[in-house]
């Protein structure tokens, strides 16, 4: 009776045979493989190939007898860099400059949306999108040129215009130490945060408006609304955008720090990666400004893992 009412052994095969093993997984989505080859590629060539060059931080790296003639040193490169005496001064700089980042640039993308998501008026709501994306499409040149122009002290037009409504002697707020910072905060303001706001605009686009209409029929108003609807359904994207933001903390964006660095506020302006072009470039030291890349490098990952450890501590999803 037993073997009357077990499956026939048939039916099982066919029943086999209609999962598609890996190789025709592989046929059926060929198109999607392919146009990954191109991404892929680009992360070899670009990002995992020149990690070998690395090892010069642990070496006296001489580039004319290339990686296996240079004398191996161990971590004297970093001990170095972490009792040299600019060592101390890069690190405020840089951690000065994220905490700037962290305070006024993060949320900006994300108060902007949501202004522009209570926006009623399309043709308005989509004029500001336009004049606020434009920014981003600027290089960091023509955004220090155009910095020059409005607060040099010799043609500025801004830095006229405050003198003539303050009075007093001008200021050069191009060349003030103190003025560095919210330069440089001011510039990165403009320039990111209507691109950045895409990213919560389509946030804000998967949001239940059912949630919107209970919300008003318990008698929400919209700024309840906006606290207890919109800001908890955005929350996954802003920890997901913070946890990456932290991974770039010691990441300062090198030509707009550059361009805005003269002898006047070099001790403001100086962070880790303006240093690894002066010691690495104009001085030769390889091996020293490799060492302080590896160390950014390094710090980055820890946080990131950090950051993402502490929102799965939190209760949030993170990132991995």
């Amino acid at each position: 009776m037993a073997t009357d009412l077990a499956p026939p052994p048939v039916k099982a095969a066919k029943v086999a045979g209609r999962t598609p093993n890996k190789a025709r997984r592989l046929w059926r989505y060929r198109w999607l493989y392919l146009m990954l080859i191109p991404g892929l590629a680009y992360f070899l060539v670009f990002k995992y190939v020149p990690m070998r060059g690395l090892q010069i931080a642990f070496q006296d790296f001489v580039p004319f007898l290339g990686y296996n003639g240079s004398e191996w040193v161990g971590f004297k490169h970093f001990v170095n860099l972490f009792t040299g005496p600019d060592f101390g001064r890069l690190m405020y700089n840089t951690l000065f400059l994220a905490l700037l980042n962290i305070v006024f640039v993060f949320p900006a993308p994300i108060i902007v949306a949501l202004m522009l998501n209570e926006l009623r008026i399309n043709i308005l709501k989509r004029s500001v999108q336009s004049l606020i994306y434009i920014p981003h499409f600027l290089s960091w040149t023509i955004v220090a040129s155009l910095t020059y122009i409005l607060f040099s002290v010799d043609y500025g037009v801004l830095a006229g215009w405050i003198h003539e409504i303050l009075g007093g002697q001008k200021v050069d707020y191009v060349a003030q130490p103190e003025w560095f910072r919210p330069i440089i905060i001011l510039q990165t303001l403009w320039k990111t945060t209507g691109w950045t706001t895409i990213i919560y605009l389509a946030a804000l686009a998967g949001v239940n408006h059912e949630l919107y209409e209970a919300a008003r029929m318990d008698g929400a108003g919209r700024w309840r609304q906006l606290w207890h609807v919109t800001l908890p359904a955005i929350r996954p994207t802003i920890v997901v955008m913070a946890i990456l933001m932290s991974g770039n903390l010691l990441d300062m964006s090198f030509e707009q720090i550059w361009l805005m660095t003269n002898n006047l506020n070099r001790s403001t302006a100086d962070v880790f990666d303006t240093f690894v072009f002066y010691v690495g470039i104009n001085q030769g030291a390889f091996s020293y400004a490799t060492a302080v890349g590896l160390f950014k490098g390094v710090a980055g990952v820890l946080l990131i893992f950090g950051s993402n450890w502490l929102a799965k501590r939190l209760g949030q999803r993170g990132l991995f």
